[in-house]
């Protein structure tokens, strides 16, 4: 059995206490889920984890936008379409302007999220862009194990969108690959046997991936493969009812749930 993981945003800005954007129970979602990879570690034959990586200068970052004063939004501030228009919100840049404008509206469009407002984090370089080290840990036995790589898919350098969903980003950038529908993940992931799916947060990354992942992956047969570890992931604080709502769509579609303990036994 071709058993892989798919761990989604493993890092300190999120799984840590002190972290920037702390998602509460993420410690021990991970420690949950580094118990499960040691206990599976003969039998998994891939593991893909993705890093959140952003720069400071980001348009879901609060550096990015002004009020009429020349205030920042706070983080977790919604800006829409019809901030714009009313002029609560611009882009702090005049030369952004047009096309941030042009984001938000096609966020709408998009019809998942509005742009949210972040807490500056997972930044390329800085302490809490990390693996977690309990799962470090766990990631580096496996590969002295199995003799294999551990594959990070790093998403969300590209300052002009946000890329929640570790196969595209929110709103792809035409001129950037890195942004475009990851088609060699999606590959390995359909070669696969079984595959489970944890990661941090429940609610935006996690959700947006598994999302993007079933479109892609299509058949019913293929879709049987997916298992969500439901101890191994947890929403960001004030957004738990867009991890319920997920959880029960893919519940519907027919994908697996099973705890850490459960999975596999």
């Amino acid at each position: 059995m071709r058993l892989h993981g798919l761990i989604i945003d493993p890092q300190e800005d999120f799984c840590n206490p002190n972290g920037s954007l702390y998602v509460p129970g993420a410690e021990a979602d991970m420690a949950r889920l580094s118990a499960l990879i040691r206990r599976l570690t003969p039998q998994i034959e891939g593991l893909h984890v993705t890093l959140d990586s952003h720069h400071t200068l980001d348009i879901a970052h609060p550096v990015w936008w002004r009020d009429e004063a020349g205030n920042p939004p706070p983080p977790f501030t919604i800006i829409t379409t019809s901030d714009l228009d009313t002029g609560r919100w611009q882009a702090a840049d005049p030369g952004a302007r047009e096309r941030s404008a042009a984001y938000v509206r096609q966020l709408a469009e998009n019809g998942r999220y509005p742009l949210c407002i972040w807490p500056y984090h997972c930044l390329i370089g800085s302490a809490g862009h990390t693996v977690v080290p309990e799962l470090q840990a766990a990631l580096g036995a496996w590969e002295a194990s199995a003799r294999l790589p551990v594959d990070f898919v790093t998403k969300g350098a590209n300052i002009w969108t946000e890329h929640y969903s570790a196969l595209r980003a929110d709103v792809p950038d035409l001129t950037d690959r890195a942004t475009l529908l990851n088609e060699r993940l999606i590959r390995e992931l359909r070669a696969a046997d079984r595959i489970f799916v944890a990661g941090e947060a429940g609610s935006h990354c996690v959700a947006n991936t598994v999302r993007d992942l079933v479109e892609a992956l299509g058949s019913d047969e293929q879709l049987q493969k997916l298992t969500l570890l439901t101890d191994a992931t947890s929403p960001v604080t004030g957004f738990e009812p867009l991890q319920e709502a997920y959880l029960a769509d893919m519940a519907a579609r027919g994908l697996q749930m099973a705890t850490t303990e459960e999975f596999l036994q």
